[in-house]
């Protein structure tokens, strides 16, 4: 079985398990059930630059960002809601700052994957999304540390826990490709499929 779906798309997508048309949806769907799971099972070890970068792999910039602020307000929602974060100001602030670094994470992945995807090789694409995810998490994790010395909380940043974060985004990323490659082969939006 070949792996199309890591290779390019006619008109110019990268990652592309659905139509053009479907793609907007299908990744704010993809991701926000994502992080709702992530959310219960890892509460704030959510993987975000995993998911910005299957966003900037799917869409273009801005509706990247749109459905990343997406799957980060269903984390938040869920954090505040159900999880029974307390609601203080620097628990609100921690917030709001992993959102900004989500939303770095996935700038950062749409200019890499832009600058790196000529090939349709998925071996090639493969280690370009390898890469996207390196560069998405270093942003992510810079921009978490640069709040350290307003909110506390640079204690977290040990080699271990920074290792076992980037290693469940890894994971997170390849069963996002995994799933967008089931998606891809019983695609239920092609033209013609009757939806049952």
């Amino acid at each position: 079985m070949s792996l199309n779906l890591l290779s390019p798309s006619a008109d110019g997508s990268r990652l592309a398990p659905v139509e053009t048309r479907h793609a907007p949806l299908f990744c704010f769907a993809l991701l926000t059930i994502s992080c709702a799971l992530a959310s219960f099972a890892l509460a704030c070890a959510t993987p975000f630059a995993a998911f910005a970068v299957i966003a900037a792999a799917m869409l273009p910039l801005r509706p990247a960002l749109l459905v990343v602020t997406g799957a980060w307000l269903v984390n938040q929602g869920i954090g505040f809601g159900a999880l029974h974060y307390p609601i203080k100001t620097n628990t609100m602030l921690w917030g709001l700052a992993i959102g900004l670094a989500a939303l770095a994470a996935t700038a950062i992945s749409a200019a890499v994957l832009r600058a790196l995807s000529q090939s349709r090789s998925p071996i090639a694409f493969a280690l370009v999304l390898a890469l996207t995810l390196a560069c998405a998490y270093g942003a992510y994790e810079l921009v978490l540390f640069a709040a350290t010395p307003f909110l506390g909380g640079a204690g977290s940043f040990t080699a271990a826990i920074i290792g076992r974060i980037g290693f469940l985004n890894v994971v997170w990323l390849i069963g996002l490709v995994a799933a967008c490659e089931i998606v891809r082969l019983v695609n239920p939006f092609k033209p013609g499929h009757a939806v049952s």
